[in-house]
């Protein structure tokens, strides 16, 4: 049902910490499959990448793993994102509300975690990433968003989403 994509550059840590989040869907068999864009990995997200079953992909074939994704919605993330428990139930949710006609929008982002959450001045100052709160999209829409874009960031900015219940924690700066 779900194809879980990730731009990774060198840090194995936090694509460590992002796929052990992973874990739980894939045990549901919500996630079928996870996509790192290699982005200058170095050996040691390799062997992360590798140990955890996950496909590398070459970033330049950006918009053919798109379209040749396995699941029928795709969740972007950034290296070091965090889902939090609940992300699972919020996820089905969301796309049984959407398959039957009851969603705003076909997209959504998780919710920042309590502790994570920006404050005013920061809000009003901007500096968010589009991939700060994830992006759970159906595959159709982000085909779309492929044809144009060249990374995950890119894809995602500016792509009216909905909140979902569950919270990510975003990668440490």
């Amino acid at each position: 049902m779900l194809s879980v994509f990730l731009d990774c550059g060198p840090e194995d840590e936090a694509l460590a910490l992002s796929l052990a989040a992973l874990v739980p869907g894939a045990v549901d068999g919500l996630v079928r499959e996870v996509v790192l864009f290699d982005r200058g990995m170095e050996a040691g997200a390799r062997r992360v990448a590798d140990h955890a079953g996950c496909r590398v992909a070459d970033g330049a074939a950006f918009r053919a793993s798109i379209e040749g994704s396995r699941g029928e919605w795709l969740l972007f993330l950034e290296p070091g994102a965090r889902l939090k428990t609940g992300w699972i139930e919020a996820v089905v949710e969301h796309v049984e509300r959407v398959g039957l006609g009851r969603g705003r929008v076909p997209a959504a982002r998780f919710s920042p975690a309590r502790g994570d959450r920006p404050g005013f001045l920061k809000r009003l100052v901007g500096g968010r990433r589009a991939l700060g709160d994830g992006l759970l999209l159906p595959k159709a829409q982000a085909i779309g968003l492929a044809r144009t874009a060249r990374d995950l960031e890119t894809a995602a900015r500016g792509v009216a989403a909905e909140r979902l219940g569950a919270e990510i924690r975003p990668r440490a700066r």
